[in-house]
């Protein structure tokens, strides 16, 4: 079988993202994982996805901008990679790009400069924090990094190659679409807006309009779904009352994560989440 390509990796940094948990994530992935077509709702910056590099995917995610990026990297990788060439690491440069979708001007961009765009602006961005208000619009500050790795090339050619070699279909829209279109020999990995363990350490800014209680419930629901189909799922969230509460009929493992980006300094370093699944 060959072997995994670790060019293939992460090109956004962003909230929650896997790589903190990984090990535990693989530890309890299913056992026959090779032979079912791999679902990821919530792909976010796709730490699993690349990790396993499953030949068979559906992706999915909420963001519209992020699987326009991901789409560009996999069909239009060099023109991206020109338009990347192109930014400046100044403030003033800075603000005027992140103000964009303010304006009429966002309508005429190509998908390639919106691409180019969020790239550009989650490593530039303070903290690498993907972050729009409730209209939508990127609200985070910039980072004013000395030398930020704007056009990551390696990275994002291995990226390209991997979505060009395998079956790997990209969707965006509310995850229950993607749900509803799988076959019963997947199994999906959920990745959902973390619920807040506390009122002050909600994050859910990387989605316009954010994610509540209501959502927490439908995401379950969903899962009750999947588990009547005989379709495997792994979940990961907060260790917040609600998600235990409403998976108490599941397996649940509580595993620990370094969390870096966080608004609150006091919401970084090690915390508890949950890793939770319907098989042995």
């Amino acid at each position: 079988m060959a072997k995994n390509n670790i060019l293939v990796s992460p090109f956004l940094k962003w909230v929650g993202g896997k790589r903190q948990i990984m090990s535990s994530i693989v530890d309890l992935l299913p056992k026959n994982i090779k032979d079912l077509h791999y679902i990821e709702p919530f792909i976010g910056g796709g730490a699993v996805l690349f990790h396993l590099q499953p030949k068979n995917a559906i992706i999915n995610d909420y963001n519209e901008e992020l699987i326009n990026v991901y789409t560009v990297i996999k069909e239009n990788l060099t023109q991206l990679i020109e338009d990347l060439k192109k930014h400046e690491n100044n403030a003033d440069y800075f603000y005027r790009i992140r103000g964009l979708d303010r304006t009429e001007d966002f309508n005429n961009l190509t998908s390639i400069e919106r691409a180019s765009r969020v790239i550009y602006l989650n490593k530039t961005c303070f903290n690498g924090l993907y972050r729009v208000n409730n209209a939508g619009e990127f609200n985070a500050p910039f980072g004013r990094y000395k030398n930020p790795n704007i056009v990551n090339e390696p990275t994002l050619k291995a990226v390209s190659k991997y979505l060009n070699s395998n079956n790997i279909i990209l969707n965006t829209g509310d995850y229950i679409n993607t749900l509803n279109n799988i076959n019963d020999n997947s199994f999906v990995y959920l990745d959902p807006p973390y619920h807040p363990v506390s009122l002050s350490s909600s994050f859910t800014g990387y989605v316009q309009g954010g994610w509540g209680y209501e959502d927490q419930i439908r995401l379950r629901q969903a899962c009750d779904t999947l588990n009547s189909r005989g379709i495997k799922f792994l979940l990961s969230n907060s260790i917040a009352p609600l998600i235990l509460d409403e998976y108490t009929n599941y397996n649940i493992t509580i595993v620990k994560a370094n969390r870096t980006i966080n608004s609150n300094s006091a919401g970084r370093g090690e915390v508890d989440e949950v890793l939770i699944r319907n098989y042995e």
